[in-house]
């Protein structure tokens, strides 16, 4: 039971990075390049979406360098905190844990989860910030838009897959390219925006 449980697990893995374990393990070159193609494909065009939202701010940015060094940390954060949630929804799909009777006390939790952890890292956030940068302004920026993303990535980490399945696509497959393009998105609006707005 262990043995089918790890096995079912390393699958998973497997097609969260959109690979077929046996047929990409030892198919032919060419075979596996062409596979893995495809989602390093879709992989630019987002992250071609995701560079053009921070080219929309390229004067805050040219105004306070400190924004550019910081953009990675609102995003990457948004990035593991929907992984997290993602994963979670999609092993509850795939253990049929997931139903009409609970999907909304799901989203509620992970939403409250999202809240309380965007609270909590938007202040250890702030204080290095203020710390590093001595602009009070910005480590404010930067925390708002920490608790913005953070909540932001609970609810696709859920909403995502759930979407997904109804339409006939397996999530483990395309809901973390999805993810990240939502929460880099997000994270790079939420902080750059803010920074606009109240900064300039």
């Amino acid at each position: 039971m262990v043995d089918l449980i790890r096995e079912n697990s390393d699958r998973k893995l497997m097609q969260m990075a959109g690979l077929d374990q046996e047929a990409d393990m030892f198919a032919p070159v060419l075979t596996s390049s062409r596979r893995r193609a495809v989602w390093l494909g879709i992989n630019l065009v987002t992250v071609f979406l995701a560079s053009w939202v921070i080219g929309l701010f390229e004067h805050a940015i040219g105004k306070f360098v400190a924004l550019a060094v910081l953009m990675p940390v609102v995003a990457s954060m948004g990035g593991i905190a929907g992984s997290q949630t993602l994963t979670l929804t999609i092993r509850g799909l795939a253990l049929d844990q997931i139903a009409s009777g609970n999907v909304r006390w799901l989203f509620n939790k992970e939403f409250a989860i999202g809240l309380l952890n965007g609270l909590i890292w938007a202040v250890v956030v702030s204080v290095i910030t203020d710390v590093w940068f001595h602009q009070r302004g910005i480590a404010l920026v930067i925390g708002a838009a920490m608790i913005i993303n953070l909540m932001a990535a609970a609810v696709c980490g859920v909403v995502i897959p759930l979407v997904l399945k109804r339409f006939g696509i397996d999530p483990a497959l395309s809901g973390a390219v999805i993810l990240t393009t939502v929460t880099d998105v997000i994270g790079f609006m939420s902080f750059l925006g803010l920074a606009t707005l109240f900064l300039l």
